[in-house]
């Protein structure tokens, strides 16, 4: 069997994934990394490497899998999220870099050094722990619906090591009915039933539930607003992530709410992202 060097498996997985694949370089860099279990900057510094055979055979079985569709998160079990590595498997969603733009103005938030931060629907973990890696001393409780993202939000907590993240299982704020909270951080939800892109890339492979919301992906979204009056100390904020066309939409519903400080933020693709709002206590 004739192998591969690092350069010539890259270029060879790249083409065949061409046609598949938005980021096919950066999908087979990642899957041939994984094989090989290095660092990035092994593909720089030994572009010769021979791959052994039994490497080269895994590493055409995992092209395989992502010819498929399959996420190449699923394939490796890991992504990277606010440089943290975190497992991840079907039993939730896959951290995506949009989300980082809530985690960074949560981050910006003038919050009290001991904040109380409540993050609905935590998947992952990914935006607790991301928190909770930047700010210490913060008190953050996660929650989920799901028995197996609890789970797993657990394990990536106990690999990181952030003992200020309590992560529980929660239909919304069920598990936190009488807490207040300063900061409260939500990525629920947001895709409308007919939405055309749950049958494209990656989405294919993540659970409906995390994705689909009725009342044109606004439901689970209506209830965290609604709700949240109850759970939100004076002054504190909420943070939701949202579909690019919902902005507006939320924007009226905070209003209905009597929330004050209503503001849109915009990913790193220019899109409508995360809208905010502060509690500052029904309108006279």
């Amino acid at each position: 069997m004739t192998t591969y060097n690092v350069a010539q498996a890259i270029a060879w997985a790249t083409k065949l994934l061409d046609t598949t694949s938005d980021s096919a370089k950066l999908d087979c860099e990642v899957l041939l990394l994984y094989v090989l279990d290095k660092p990035r900057s092994y593909l720089f510094a030994w572009p010769d490497a021979q791959l052994s055979e039994q490497q080269q055979t895994q590493f055409v079985a995992l092209i395989n899998r992502r010819r498929q569709g399959e996420p190449v998160a699923h394939i490796t079990g890991m992504r990277e999220f606010w440089s943290l590595p975190l497992e991840v498997n079907a039993s939730t969603l896959i951290p995506r870099p949009d989300t980082e733009a809530l985690v960074e103005h949560a981050l910006s938030l003038n919050l009290p050094e001991n904040a109380k931060v409540l993050d609905l629907g935590t998947g992952t973990g990914a935006i607790a722990l991301a928190l909770a890696s930047e700010q210490p001393t913060w008190e953050i409780t996660a929650l989920d619906y799901s028995h197996d993202a609890v789970a797993l939000a657990k394990r990536n907590q106990h690999k990181l090591g952030f003992s200020n993240v309590k992560i529980t299982q929660s239909d919304w704020y069920q598990a936190v009915k009488h807490e207040k909270f300063d900061l409260i951080v939500s990525n629920p939800p947001y895709i409308e039933h007919d939405d055309h892109h749950l049958s494209q890339g990656d989405v294919r492979f993540e659970p409906l539930s995390a994705l689909v919301a009725d009342d044109e992906g606004m439901a689970d979204i209506k209830i965290i607003i609604a709700q949240g009056i109850q759970h939100l100390n004076y002054g504190g904020y909420l943070l939701i992530e949202h579909g690019y066309r919902q902005a507006v939409k939320l924007q009226q519903y905070f209003a209905q709410m009597t929330y004050s400080n209503i503001l849109t933020i915009k990913d790193m693709a220019g899109c409508d992202r995360v809208t905010l709002a502060q509690w500052l206590g029904e309108s006279s």
